[in-house]
């Protein structure tokens, strides 16, 4: 089946064709349909199964019809980066169509938003916190909505809007479509469906679990020894970007200056970061001007990065839902990723759990003087800095490492 099937305007198409869209993805196959009849829907899929296209498409198509010059669609996206990307989606997929979309969110000057919204923008992605300031504040007149979506439920609800979220339903009080997409759906987010949607479509791709296209290893380790593994690992593993999950902001600046004194061409991305140097280190990452970025979980959600091979888990999440969309930002739609965890003796749990969700017991490796090494003095900072670029071992000096789960349940189905 081709994009041709959905009969989508030919100013549509044109977008599509440009960004060589050519064969929908399942969550596209069965989201469109549903929504271009004007049904609530549920979409229930991982980061990279091309779910932006699936709103973003048939909401510019009813678009094409009605009033210009009005916000009538809303997304609500949990961080300013997935809502510059769902922005930019939204460009480059209705470039020929006129309609005009906006990002808003907190952390910078609300001037050039106001412009914006002022030269009659149809579409508004949002995060909630700077949302709610332009509905307060009357600079959004929400009663020209049709559409609402509301973009990885469960992670706004883990970053604690759901208050917000709540009181900006309470501005909508126009009927409208209502869309929600979430990799989980727990509770209090099925409690939120039952008050907001009307008979909605469920659409389910996969399970809640971490992607079958994306190879688990675990490395044991003492805490200590983790920067000189990774250094390792780096040295002998080829790789294209590589993002590191740390569990702190100050591990995640400590991490990234000791790989950049090491010789590596690294950038870190955390909550403290103002936005213009925090923007900065998303785009030198998605252009490969550098090569690896260590970040922290809330700060790395909505990195959308296609050529990213390795998820390292430098720290171990809390939970195998955090874990899943960590590793959610390698092995997207037709790729295959690798995900490698740092584990010590603290993380047992976790790995139960997480082997217990995927069946399979997880490939355990060492690096021989590194992984489970005795403690030693910290020296491994210590070396002198080489050239602080990305510099790969060559081939014949790189160690043939099989990274792959030896199970045929995952191995069968490459995602």
């Amino acid at each position: 089946m081709s994009f041709e099937t959905f009969n989508f305007h030919p100013s549509i198409m044109a977008g599509v064709r440009a960004l060589g869209y050519v064969t929908p993805t399942p969550i596209q196959l069965q989201c469109i349909p549903p929504v271009m009849k004007g049904r609530d829907l549920i979409g229930i899929a991982q980061t990279g199964t091309g779910k932006t296209a699936a709103f973003a498409l048939p909401i510019l198509q009813h678009l094409l019809q009605g009033q210009r010059g009005k916000v009538r669609a809303l997304v609500i996206s949990p961080t300013r980066e997935l809502a510059e990307q769902t922005c930019e989606a939204f460009n480059e997929l209705g470039q020929q169509t006129r309609l005009r979309s906006v990002a808003i969110y907190g952390g910078v000057s609300m001037s050039q938003q106001l412009r914006q919204l002022r030269n009659g923008a149809e579409i508004v992605v949002a995060c909630p916190g700077r949302l709610l300031d332009h509905l307060w504040g009357g600079t959004i007149d929400p009663s020209h909505i049709e559409i609402l979506v509301i973009d990885e439920a469960d992670r706004m609800f883990d970053m604690g809007f759901q208050p917000a979220i709540r009181n900006i339903l309470q501005c909508l009080l126009k009927p409208r479509q209502t869309l929600l997409f979430s990799a989980t759906i727990p509770e209090d987010i099925r409690r939120l469906v039952k008050d907001i949607q009307h008979d909605p479509v469920t659409v389910q791709i996969g399970h809640s679990e971490p992607a079958v296209s994306v190879s688990h290893t675990l490395y044991p380790v003492e805490q200590n020894r983790k920067t000189a593994l990774l250094v390792e690992l780096l040295r002998n593993t080829e790789t294209e970007s590589v993002l590191v999950f740390t569990r702190t902001k100050f591990g995640a600046e400590r991490l990234a200056r000791h790989l950049v004194e090491t010789g590596y061409n690294v950038t870190s991305l955390q909550g403290n970061m103002a936005q213009n140097k925090r923007q900065a280190a998303l785009d030198g990452f998605r252009t490969g001007s550098y090569k690896i970025m260590v970040a922290t979980d809330i700060a790395a959600r909505g990195i959308d990065v296609l050529r990213i091979s390795h998820v390292i888990n430098y720290d171990m999440p809390d939970s195998v839902d955090a874990y899943t969309h960590r590793i959610g930002r390698t092995g997207r739609v037709d790729q295959t990723g690798d995900a490698f965890s740092f584990v010590t003796s603290k993380d047992g749990e976790i790995v139960r759990d997480l082997e217990r969700v995927l069946n399979v017991k997880l490939e355990r490796r060492t690096v021989k003087g590194v992984s489970n090494a005795a403690p030693v003095v910290k020296r491994e900072f210590s070396r002198k800095p080489r050239s602080a670029r990305w510099q790969p071992a060559r081939s014949s000096q790189r160690r043939q490492v099989n990274h792959r789960i030896h199970s045929p349940q995952l191995a069968s189905n490459p995602g």
